[in-house]
């Protein structure tokens, strides 16, 4: 038997798809220098500007200090009621300008507080607070962000302090500031719901650095709710956001930099959201079960097996573009006998203009037994046939 890679154009899939009538959609290009929007419920990347260069992160790095608190959190090396003591560098944060949680040195915060004054005040001091709470210093600190954020595949990213103060080898990508928000929603359920709280005033100090920053907070959307997570700002940066929101069954992650003002971040952020929801439809595609294509079998009783999907297939489509969708499907074949039902034999990729492709196992659809003697002697003929006999030279015509 000679295995080859078979690719099957399959022309029929999108038949089976019940499309609703296009609706023109415009490609949304952002002010952001750098800009990664992510569905997380299809795992779709929706848009994708600058997304793996290395930039100033701003206070959007807090979030990595809280992923760092928070699996402290997880493996009990802290309670929510641990309480840290406030160095004179904390205290000098406060004085070096920026955002504050306003921590004096007799101060002895919770975890909690911290939490909460890293989300909503982004305090500079209560990042340092943590930062010498779990690791004795900064720079140690830093240097353990920098190793985790490895390991949890933030490619692009190095940190030198807590705080996203400016410092020239502080640096995220866009990406990596998604992907470490995705992280936090999925990995901290239980503390995730603090990134929409709106007010905090630790100790009533300064009622008007209570109110969280993050724009997408404040607006009212009919069909859907923004819950987190983290602003940022500096000048080399410019004006940042990593942001979330839910409509229905959908969730929206996305990071952004390089704004203008404050201003300009809210009503871009707004604008992605409602890019990002309303321009795209999830649709189920194929059932699961539904043959989308044969594969040729080697030495079974039947000279064919279906493939199908596990799984119902959900896909995000641009809806001015679902009916450009395409499909193909590779396997390697003939696929020798016996086949179990349900063993993956391929793969359907489906071609979504303006989106990345997205790839699904195919499995067989039915048993197919080995098949008798008679069949496996037809076979050896075969293979015998196209080795000796069809790849023969023609002989030399009579002179």
């Amino acid at each position: 038997m000679f295995t080859t890679l078979r690719r099957l154009t399959a022309l029929a899939l999108f038949a089976l798809m019940p499309l609703a009538a296009p609706v023109t959609a415009n490609a949304f290009e952002t002010r952001a220098t750098a800009a990664w929007v992510y569905d997380m419920t299809t795992q779709t990347v929706l848009m994708d500007k600058n997304a793996d260069t290395p930039v100033p992160p701003a206070s959007m790095s807090k979030l990595m200090t809280l992923n760092m608190l928070f699996e402290a959190l997880r493996d009990n090396r802290v309670t929510m009621d641990t309480t840290f003591a406030v160095s004179t560098r904390a205290t000098e944060m406060t004085r070096l300008g920026g955002s504050t949680m306003y921590l004096q040195e007799n101060d002895r915060p919770s975890v909690r507080e911290l939490i909460h004054g890293i989300i909503i005040n982004s305090g500079n001091d209560a990042c340092v607070v943590v930062a010498e709470g779990l690791a004795g210093t900064e720079e140690a600190f830093a240097d353990l962000m920098t190793e985790r954020g490895k390991a949890i595949g933030l490619s692009h990213s190095t940190f030198r302090n807590a705080s996203g103060w400016p410092d020239p080898n502080q640096r995220m990508s866009m990406r990596d500031l998604g992907l470490l928000g995705k992280r936090l929603i999925e990995e901290f359920p239980d503390l995730y719901p603090i990134f929409s709280e709106t007010q905090f005033n630790y100790k009533d100090r300064a009622p008007a650095n209570a109110n969280n920053r993050n724009p997408l907070l404040k607006i009212a959307a009919a069909d859907w709710q923004a819950d987190g997570l983290k602003t940022g700002h500096t000048t080399e940066a410019g004006y940042g956001l990593v942001g979330s929101a839910v409509m229905g069954d959908r969730r929206v992650i996305f990071a952004m930099t390089g704004l203008a003002s404050d201003k300009d971040r809210a009503s871009e952020s707004e604008a992605i959201v409602n890019w990002a929801f309303r321009q795209f439809t999830e649709k189920t595609v194929v059932k699961s079960g539904v043959r989308v294509a044969d594969a040729q079998v080697w030495l079974g009783a039947a000279d064919s097996v279906g493939l199908v999907p596990a799984e119902d297939i959900r896909l995000l489509l641009p809806s001015q573009v679902q009916e450009q969708v395409t499909a193909e499907v590779i396997y390697n074949g003939p696929v020798e006998a016996p086949i179990a039902k349900g063993a993956q034999l391929g793969e359907l990729i489906i071609h979504v203009p303006e989106l990345p492709d997205a790839r699904v196992p195919l499995v067989a659809e039915s048993d197919v037994a080995k098949g008798g003697f008679l069949k496996r002697l037809t076979a050896a003929a075969g293979v015998l046939r196209a080795r000796y006999i069809d790849a023969a030279p023609a002989a030399a015509p009579a002179s």
